[in-house]
């Protein structure tokens, strides 16, 4: 069973967050806790973006970034998930440096240090040098670079249909079971 912590930065890409809030809501069989931290920012952009707070009305546990007594603020907490999405070059470039100076930078740590799952869908292009070097620092120290980058194999019709080739492929990385498109089949 899985420990999630979903973490939403304000990064565009709300859409992912939604998604992931969704699916995993239909597979509670396979996690005992999914923890959220949402920055004031991602609240900003979700309504952009998707026109709505729909975030409010989901029947999980939010937690403040400067929430640092949540369980997944140390790794006694047990948590073997972590999922940033969409995640924002400069909470990448916290993570990287090991600046923990909110929740979700913490909890990434914890992750980290723990050897447990850290998953990263980044969000934005074009990338410069310094976000390279930041996702290298990620991916030595054992974290997953997912990039918010769809793939088109499925023949998707909608734009859900074109963001769930990423979504589902980020629980594919948590070890979420899930129905969805594969290739060959």
């Amino acid at each position: 069973m899985h420990k999630i912590v979903l973490a939403i930065t304000g990064a565009s890409g709300s859409i992912y967050a939604k998604q992931l809030i969704e699916k995993l809501l239909t597979v509670k069989n396979q996690w005992t806790d999914l923890a959220v931290v949402m920055t004031e920012n991602a609240k900003t952009v979700w309504a952009t973006e998707l026109g709505n707070k729909d975030y409010e009305s989901y029947p999980i546990h939010y937690y403040g970034t400067n929430d640092f007594m949540a369980p997944f603020a140390s790794g006694s907490g047990q948590y073997n998930t972590m999922i940033v999405a969409p995640c924002s070059m400069g909470t990448l470039g916290r993570i990287a440096t090991g600046i923990s100076n909110d929740l979700i930078t913490r909890a990434a740590d914890v992750v980290l240090k723990e050897r447990r799952k850290l998953i990263l869908m980044v969000r934005d292009t074009p990338y410069n040098l310094i976000h390279i070097r930041n996702m290298e620092t990620v991916t030595l120290a054992g974290g997953i670079i997912c990039p918010a980058t769809p793939s088109f194999y499925s023949v998707p019709k909608t734009l859900e249909e074109a963001a769930a080739t990423v979504t589902d492929r980020i629980l594919d990385l948590a070890g979420i079971d899930i129905k969805t498109y594969r290739w060959g089949n």
